[in-house]
């Protein structure tokens, strides 16, 4: 029985020695991820707000944030500050289903 023991110790130090090698193999390289950063400010919002507008009475139709912002080329986050700023000036609907029409 302790031979099994010693055997095993044996396995398990290798095992342990072949990990640290495995492990290398295995790391990527990450890219660096450039985060795109939109200016809130009245000028931009109001561009934005165009962008929406425009991609509504195109589509003569009521559209979901996501269909809006494909639609405008803009992005959602884009996209939900000029809805913001077409809510307040009363030009929007909201519809049952989480769509926006023009009033």
């Amino acid at each position: 029985m302790a031979e099994k023991k010693a055997t095993t110790k044996k396995a398990a130090e290798t095992k342990e020695a072949k990990a640290p090698a495995a492990k290398k193999a295995t790391a990527t390289k990450k890219a660096a991820v450039k985060a795109e950063v939109t200016a809130v400010n009245a000028e931009n919002i109001g561009f934005k707000a165009g962008d929406v507008y425009q991609a509504l009475a195109a589509a003569q139709k009521a559209l979901n944030v996501k269909e809006i912002a494909k639609a405008a080329k803009i992005t959602e986050e884009e996209t939900l500050l000029g809805l913001g700023w077409l809510f307040k000036e009363g030009k929007l609907l909201s519809t049952d289903d989480n769509k926006i029409v023009l009033a």
